[in-house]
């Protein structure tokens, strides 16, 4: 019975905190107008486009993945790994991070292969994820500074806070009173489950990046995640196109959108739903769009544009798995028995 309580609160607590965030943006906005723009001032054709991107990137990762499972000599057939991805991002949307370990056990039970490599071949993936958006967010502060330093120009108020929690001790107090405590916890409470599930995910982080500096194709493997998050950063570009007061956006703004997005997605409520698109609204309001309308417009479409892709392609994964389960379980036929 607690088992089931505990996964009813897992998949309500981050629903209910994104569809607050959600209802505290778009409750103030009016909708009369948010309708009005998109029924008719959306150039619907860059957003189709940004969709089949969503596609493209995909793939891309679940041609990254099928690399990684070959340097761990394990490979994989490719529209396993497919169904895989397609599948992951769709259970995302039930149960934040659910989608990762569904996806192992998709790829075990299909593939005959080690759930636990599995894990660690995902663990890998997601922590070369990590690293990329930390180089984008360290790339997008320094190109975009200038636009950071005009904006809390204007906002005095804004800059203030921010140098006032910068320069206070207190902050830095609480990280090193955090850190102090967590070390002598692991040193001296070594017996604790949760711990030893700590430090079992230590190891499965370690495994998976020592994976990828020792594989033999490591220059394909950048170029898979190159590709891979550029169309990331292609799929929300091209969105800006798609209205009139995004279009004169250029891409470093739509990198910043960009990076804060992927921000908010990496918030574990489902789908990003709420924390995303807090993020581009914010980030929109920097960049001058100041209509809360036409940024939250925005917000609306290319995310819930990209939500629609993850659907069908969740949908399209269910029937090709029903498939494979009827071939497998298939008679033979009669030129067989013969």
């Amino acid at each position: 019975m607690k088992k089931i309580v505990r996964n009813i609160l897992k998949f309500l607590i981050p629903l209910c905190c994104g569809i607050a965030i959600f209802w505290a943006l778009y409750s103030r906005l009016d909708m009369e107008q948010v309708m009005r723009i998109l029924q008719s001032e959306i150039k619907y054709g860059w957003v189709i486009l940004s969709m089949l991107v969503g596609v493209v990137s995909h793939i891309v990762r679940a041609m990254r993945w099928q690399l990684q499972l070959r340097a761990l000599q394990h490979p994989a057939s490719f529209r396993t790994l497919t169904n895989a991805i397609f599948g992951t991002y769709a259970m995302n949307l039930l149960f934040p991070r659910l989608g990762e370990v569904w996806r192992c056990g998709y790829v075990a039970r299909r593939e005959g292969m080690s759930f636990t490599l599995l894990l660690g071949s995902v663990v890998s993936d997601r922590l070369m994820d990590t690293v990329s958006v930390i180089c984008l967010i360290v790339a997008v502060f320094f190109l975009q500074m200038h636009v950071l330093l005009d904006f809390l120009q204007q906002y005095p108020v804004i800059e203030e806070t921010l140098m006032s929690v910068v320069m206070s001790p207190y902050p830095y107090l609480l990280v090193a009173a955090v850190v102090g405590a967590m070390i002598w916890i692991f040193r001296s409470r070594r017996e604790y489950g949760w711990i030893r599930r700590v430090k079992e995910m230590m190891r499965n982080l370690w495994y998976g990046f020592r994976t990828v500096l020792t594989m033999k194709q490591k220059k394909r493997f950048l170029i898979y995640t190159v590709l891979l998050w550029f169309c990331y950063y292609l799929q929300l570009y091209l969105c800006l196109f798609a209205f009139a007061d995004t279009a004169h956006l250029g891409a470093l703004a739509a990198l910043s959108l960009f990076v804060m997005g992927s921000i908010g997605m990496g918030i574990p409520v489902q789908g990003g739903f709420g924390p995303w698109h807090l993020a581009v609204m914010a980030t929109l309001a920097i960049y001058g769009v100041t209509d809360p309308n036409a940024a939250g417009s925005f917000a609306l479409v290319a995310h819930g544009s990209q939500m629609v892709v993850i659907v069908l392609l969740g949908i399209y994964t269910f029937f090709s798995i029903m498939l494979e389960k009827k071939r497998s379980v298939a008679p033979p036929s009669e030129s067989a028995l013969s």
